[in-house]
């Protein structure tokens, strides 16, 4: 019993809203209620009352709060997400990113008015707009001081997002591409070190945290919406996503194993997958047998991880277009990293850290190695327009 969008929905038997209805969440109705024709008959704003404030047309829910509680903390969920095709999304400055962007919002709930006012008010339109007391905002919410305002989502298509000019201007032919990221607050701030930098885009491979999971999201701080990122990758597809002629680059950690003299390891990274803790100068690391079998079962029996050179981070390894992976948390690079980067002619990048210091953070690591990228790629281009300004003449 779909909800009916644009003008024929204040006519519908629900009402003029139906959040439950909407957004798809609630156990689907058999049949629609038997109400007096136009009367708001809604599962979940059934003591709705719609109302005009500052010429804002809203929903003030008096009762069930316990329901639209319920309905918050499913929107929350991963099978949620997958499932329905929505996010939620919480906070002032997140909400407009969004809205701003192009992302759909589906419904939003409010303290106040005032908190309307500050919205494109084209996208508010389109939306149910709910308001609810701020105590019960406060009590559904994640953050330590809520703004008041919580917002259900379509789940944004980076193809279709408009991204800031500001952001486009100033992007860089650098992709970043995570490998088995876990960690919700490493991922958040690798995407916010991504849109810093001017990433052109950001590639999840299956295994990496969801991005529109909540903790991810705050972390972000609104790169969700300023830099695209194509998530639930296989290493298969990844090639497809990149720009013609770019070299891989992996930042990896030490190998346990390996001779002291040997500054990365082969295989399975250590903790961050993206440091050494040697400070020599870095070598080829010698080719390993790849384990009979990866964590998500996609390795194979016998194969071996390519050899590539290695070379630390703040020498010139930036060639355009670039794309650069940074390894998880607890397995590091997998071997289909490497696969891919040594068929780009790729190198290994190396981060010295004080020995006996095991790893970086990858979200550290990620930002040490994208800024200076950004560094050696803004030096370039000082240097060929200086050329073309004073030629040598000979």
């Amino acid at each position: 019993w779909p909800l009916p969008r644009g003008p024929g929905r204040a006519n519908h038997p629900c009402g003029a809203w139906g959040l439950g209805v909407a957004v798809g969440i609630l156990t689907p109705l058999t049949a629609p209620p038997k109400t007096p024709r136009g009367a708001p008959a809604c599962s979940l704003l059934a003591a709705g009352k719609l109302r005009t404030v500052d010429g804002v047309s809203i929903t003030v829910v008096f009762s069930d709060q316990l329901l639209c509680r319920k309905v918050v903390t499913i929107a929350k969920s991963r099978k949620f997400r997958d499932h329905h095709g929505k996010v939620l999304l919480e906070g002032h400055r997140l909400i407009k990113d969004a809205l701003e962007a192009g992302a759909v919002l589906q419904t939003l709930f409010f303290s106040t008015v005032g908190h309307l006012k500050e919205l494109p008010e084209a996208e508010l339109e389109r939306a149910d707009l709910v308001k609810v007391k701020f105590e019960d905002i406060k009590s559904w919410s994640d953050l330590v001081t809520p703004q008041g305002l919580i917002g259900i989502f379509s789940k944004p298509d980076h193809a279709k997002m408009a991204y800031p000019a500001a952001q486009l201007t100033n992007s860089l032919p650098v992709v970043l591409i995570c490998d088995n990221i876990r960690d919700p607050g490493n991922l958040g701030t690798i995407l916010r070190s991504a849109a810093g930098a001017g990433c052109e885009k950001v590639l999840l491979t299956k295994g990496c945290v969801d991005p529109w999971e909540p903790k991810v999201l705050r972390a972000g701080m609104g790169a969700h919406f300023r830099v695209p990122i194509v998530a639930n990758l296989d290493w298969e597809s990844v090639p497809r996503h990149l720009p013609a002629g770019a070299q891989v680059c992996v930042a990896d950690n030490k190998d346990a194993g390996a001779q002291p003299e040997t500054e990365l390891m082969s295989g399975s990274a250590g903790s961050s997958g993206a440091v050494s803790s040697n400070s020599r100068a870095p070598v080829k690391s010698k080719p390993k047998a790849r384990p009979p079998e990866s964590e998500d079962g996609e390795g194979t029996a016998g194969a071996c991880v390519p050899e590539l050179a290695a070379q630390y981070y703040y020498e010139n390894w930036v060639r355009t277009p670039v794309a650069v992976v940074i390894g998880g948390e607890t397995q590091g690079l997998s071997p289909d990293a490497l696969h891919l980067a040594a068929s780009t002619g790729g190198k290994r990048l190396v981060i010295p850290v004080v020995p006996g210091v095991d790893s970086l953070n990858s979200a550290i690591a990620a930002g040490i190695v994208l800024f200076e990228g950004k560094r050696q790629l803004l030096w370039r281009h000082k240097q060929e327009d200086e050329r073309q300004k004073f030629p040598v003449v000979g």
